[in-house]
């Protein structure tokens, strides 16, 4: 839920309420707001899988879409936005250069960005307000011993 926009995640928990209908519940976990230096150390994890995983992107166009991008070509990096209260994924180029895919042609200038991936992360009265908004009652919350994650128990109430 955390890679929806807002509206989109109210919206698909909308849907869900729906489907549950009255009386029914969902559970469902949620990343918690958290010192940004533990977000950023987590999706610029040392180890380098964040990393892997977002420059598949590009494997993923070269492999799909006949694209040319070349890897090495690119870093990742992840940042967290306190406004919007999410971590903003990127892939940004190292130096000025054309890729294509396809019969396309795309430049990118030295550090110009790609925003590839939002994470967005609820302290739990965001995401109860979530839920309500979408049609649910929050019932039980559970949280890990150091605030980190929640999940959350949401009933359909009874019309």
């Amino acid at each position: 839920i955390g890679n929806f926009e807002f509206e989109d995640a109210r919206n698909f928990l909308s849907k869900v309420a729906g489907l549950v209908g009255p009386g029914g519940g969902l559970l469902i976990g949620a990343d918690r707001k958290k010192d940004r230096a533990i977000l950023r150390a987590a999706y610029n994890d040392k180890a380098g899988i964040t990393a892997e995983f977002n420059l598949n992107l590009l494997a993923r166009i070269n492999a799909e879409l006949g694209g040319n991008f070349k890897l090495s070509s690119f870093k990742h990096d992840a940042i967290y936005n306190d406004q919007k209260g999410r971590i903003e994924m990127y892939l940004v180029s190292l130096h000025d250069q054309l890729v294509e895919i396809g019969d396309r042609q795309f430049s990118f200038q030295t550090n110009e960005k790609i925003h590839t991936e939002n994470s967005h992360k609820y302290d739990i009265e965001e995401f109860q307000e979530l839920g309500w908004q979408a049609g649910f009652v929050g019932k039980l919350v559970w949280s890990d011993k150091d605030d980190l994650f929640s999940i959350y128990y949401f009933e359909v109430p009874h019309l």
